[in-house]
């Protein structure tokens, strides 16, 4: 069957639901709100305004215009099309699908504005006015026009108990057809059909008739499918609606009837924590608890096919919703009284708990209110005071009031979080941190007693988005980033890290059952957030608190994703590449619980193993020179041993030519002739690397560098290398005894297998072969060695004569590795036409 184009909503009739805040218009007969329906089924609106028909040229025809009553924009221009179908609800709405997939509704503030339009609409089509629906909804087939033509309306059966089974059938059949479906709706409209069937019920039910209240279950089901607002508005009816919900109690499927009708009149107590003098809002709100109900409990859940044919009913719920917190806003009264016992100490609990309840329901309702008429609602509730409430209600022991009014919190960060930035900075004037309002919600996070930690898992998405600068105001005068992060780093920092501090006072966590784990994993995942996002305010913060340590000893837990959230919190400091905290990380030592759990890991290839490396892989990449001297001068005896990858290797030779340069600065002038012989370069050295290479200065230079004699070094080149020389020498002067043993212990090793390294002067006359390991950087008698006579600020005369490692078919390699063959032509390519132009940029200055 072909599916219902248009699903038109039920927009209740505007009492005051129409307007805006501030003041009203004059005339209010055509006042309007535009509706449109969304992907989700959902009526959205786009603004109040007033309607009128006229002729317009572009569009060459009657069409309907809505000017917006705040600035006179044009909300609507729309052609009144004689072949769209236009329907009629409620008395006040006019429904119609522009094109496919795009459904319009007015809803009118009086039925006179309404009838009006209609009327115009009606003239343009050529029909009376007195249809509620101008067109067919859908083409049907030939078969089916030739019934209309013979047979304009559907005859109903006459509603007795004795013809139940035929009205049942009489609906399943109508029920694939739109213009059967069409035609039925009518005739149950005109003829008041539904309370003769509820009248039937109560016979069946008198009776125990039980095969006829399944027959009027079938009944009533059917009517819910024919998704049409007018039959909702009967079916819905304070007098009505018991005896539908007790026809769909008897579902043949079921062996037994459902008690819907008992769960409501004595399970479901309707309380009211503030007294509602208004009767309509109060039968309002039973009508929509109760449409709610059957939409969830009672009708079945439908399938695939019926699922666009309860379109209406979702709508009819949605704007009764609308309508209720409108009536809810506008009650001063009503409001006042509510934030006035909520905060009144002589309330009790049970009270409180019912006046928090309803605040969280009321504001879960807002969230069918469009922008506009939601920012409206959150100003009431900021005016009322909804902030200092929930900073009283948050201090109480209660944890079911704790908990509603957590949820009433995250309302109003979604809403607005720049609101709860700026109560809380004023609050700090007059407060002490202990009652702060995110101190509050700190607390509430570190003590929620839920072993999965639920609530804090909300309550630190809160924070984040609280603490998250891509959503602060930035005005003339001042910055929200500014002050607020100042703010929380003074008055709030301290809470958050309270739990981490206090379990790292040792060399492995006091506490380390899995509660504590998951809190401090979300303690960390939040500290990681500031580190990327708040800059200063977060470095000075680790660095005088000395934080990174004791979140390393987080390293040593048994659970491994608390042991991964610290490396991951040092993982993104580094990938800051910020010398601040790199010299932190150097003077502390930060690196030596990594490598702990490294060497523990064992040979285990997991997700930690595959994090620390890639860690240290990033260190290499990026070339952060400090950060490599220290890892290899410290932790090169425990991580040589690693030769499933190259990372450490790698490491290594950074080093080592690092070393290299710094010792001998001249000797980075010859490369320009070593560039006219073809050489070797590391193969999983990206080729983008290798292009920036030649774009960068000299103290930039890296693997595969040419060695140019002293005699042919620009001079200005001893000015380019001049601060990594000064960084070196400062470097050397902290160096410990012990570390210079160790250094020259290690680099005079054994080499691995993997690494050939070969220095050669600029032309073949000039190569002779020495020992490897006598001219080895860092080796005892080397130029760069601790104690040996050159120095960053003088090379010796032997700079010029380098020892040949390695050569191959004239080919002098730096990096070899032994798979290396494959990729050798195309190396040789590219590596003898690049050294021209740096040749050329070497001479040109």
């Amino acid at each position: 069957a072909p599916e219902q184009p248009c699903a038109p909503p039920a927009i209740p009739s505007q009492r005051g639901g129409c307007g805006v805040a501030g003041g009203r218009m004059t005339d209010t007969r055509r006042r309007v709100k535009v509706y449109t329906l969304n992907e989700d089924r959902q009526w959205d609106d786009r603004g109040t305004g007033h309607v009128s028909s006229c002729y317009v040229e572009r569009l060459k025809g009657m069409s309907l215009l809505v000017r917006a009553e705040s600035d006179g924009s044009l909300l609507l221009e729309s052609k009144i099309n004689p072949n769209t179908a236009y329907q009629k609800q409620q008395d006040t709405l006019i429904v119609w699908s522009e094109a496919e997939n795009y459904d319009l509704a007015l809803s009118f503030q009086e039925k006179a504005g309404c009838d009006e339009i209609w009327e115009k609409i009606c003239q343009v089509q050529g029909k009376d006015p007195s249809v509620d629906i101008t067109q067919d909804l859908v083409d049907e087939s030939e078969e089916e026009r030739f019934d209309d033509m013979s047979s304009p309306g559907l005859e109903l059966p006459s509603c007795e108990l004795s013809r139940l089974e035929e009205i049942a059938e009489l609906v399943a059949s109508s029920l694939p057809s739109p213009l059967r479906r069409e035609k039925l709706a009518l005739a149950l409209e005109n003829e008041g059909y539904i309370k003769k069937l509820l009248e039937i019920f109560h016979v069946c039910e008198d009776l125990e008739n039980i095969e006829g209240l399944h027959h009027l279950y079938e009944i009533i089901k059917g009517i819910f499918l024919l998704n049409r607002t007018a039959l909702f508005e009967v079916m819905f009816s304070e007098e009505c609606i018991m005896d539908v919900i007790g026809c769909l109690e008897y579902d043949p499927s079921l062996s037994q009837s459902r008690k819907h009708r008992e769960f409501l009149t004595k399970t479901a107590k309707f309380k009211e924590v503030i007294p509602i003098s208004d009767p309509e809002l109060k039968q309002k709100i039973h009508q929509t608890y109760r449409v709610q109900y059957i939409q969830d409990m009672v009708l079945p859940t439908p399938s695939v096919f019926e699922e666009n044919m309860l379109s209406t009913l979702h709508s009819f719920i949605f704007f009764n919703k609308v309508e209720i917190v409108g009536m809810l806003q506008e009650d001063e009264k009503f409001l006042t009284d509510l934030f006035a016992q909520l905060t009144d100490e002589a309330t009790d609990e049970e009270k409180r708990q019912e006046l928090v309840n309803f605040l969280k329901e009321f504001c879960a309702f807002s969230q069918t209110l469009q922008p506009q008429n939601r920012d409206a609602f959150f100003k009431t509730l900021s005016n009322m005071g909804i902030l200092p409430a929930l900073e009283v209600i948050l201090g109480m022991d209660d944890a079911q009031v704790r908990s509603a009014a957590t949820d009433i919190f995250s309302y109003l960060v979604e809403y607005n979080p720049s609101m709860v930035r700026e109560f809380v900075m004023q609050e700090a004037q007059q407060n002490d941190d202990d009652i702060l309002l995110i101190n509050l919600i700190i607390e509430h996070m570190i003590c929620d007693t839920d072993p999965e930690l639920g609530g804090a898992v909300l309550l630190m998405g809160l924070l984040r988005t609280l603490v998250d600068p891509e959503n602060m105001l930035a005005t003339a005068n001042k910055t929200e980033k500014t002050e607020f992060l100042g703010f929380f780093y003074k008055h709030c920092m301290h809470v958050l890290t309270a739990p981490l501090l206090a379990n790292t006072t040792e060399d492995k966590p006091s506490k380390d059952d899995f509660q504590t784990a998951q809190l401090l994993a979300l303690i960390l995942e939040l500290l990681t957030f500031c580190v990327e996002h708040h800059t200063y305010h977060i470095k000075n913060y680790i660095i005088n608190k000395d934080i990174l340590r004791r979140v390393l000893v987080l390293m040593a837990s048994k659970h491994a994703f608390l042991a991964l959230c610290a490396l991951r919190f040092k993982r993104k400091i580094i990938g800051l590449k910020d010398e601040f905290y790199n010299r932190y990380i150097m003077k502390s030592f930060l690196f030596e619980p990594v490598v702990k759990a490294f060497l523990n890991n064992g040979s285990r290839y997991n997700l930690m193993n595959s994090a620390i490396i890639e860690m240290f892989e990033f260190i290499r990449v990026e070339d952060i020179k400090s950060l490599t001297a220290h890892v290899i001068e410290n932790y090169w005896k425990a991580l040589e041993d690693v030769d499933y990858v190259q990372t450490f290797k790698g490491l290594k030779l950074r080093f080592e030519q690092q070393r290299e340069r710094q010792d001998n600065p001249k000797l980075d002038s010859m490369r320009s002739i070593l560039r006219n012989h073809r050489y070797r370069r590391d193969a999983r050295t990206l080729e983008d690397e290798e292009e920036m290479w030649f774009n960068t200065d000299e103290d930039d230079m890296e693997d595969g560098e040419a060695v140019v004699p002293p005699s042919d070094k620009p001079k200005n080149d001893e000015d380019i290398m001049d601060p990594i020389s000064k960084f070196m020498e400062r470097k050397k002067l902290k160096e410990s005894e012990e570390k210079e043993v160790l250094l020259k212990t290690n680099l005079s090793g054994r080499q691995s297998p993997s690494f050939k390294l070969s220095f050669s002067s600029g032309t073949k006359s000039n190569l002779t072969s020495q020992s490897s390991a006598s001219n080895l950087p860092g080796s005892p008698g080397s130029p760069g060695s601790p104690g040996s006579p050159g120095s960053p600020g003088s090379v010796s005369k032997s700079t010029s004569q380098m020892a040949a490692i390695t050569t191959k078919g004239g080919l002098v390699g730096l990096v070899d590795y032994p798979d290396d063959d494959e990729e050798d032509d195309e190396d040789e390519d590219k590596e003898e036409t690049l050294p021209l132009s740096k040749k050329a940029k070497l001479e040109s200055s």
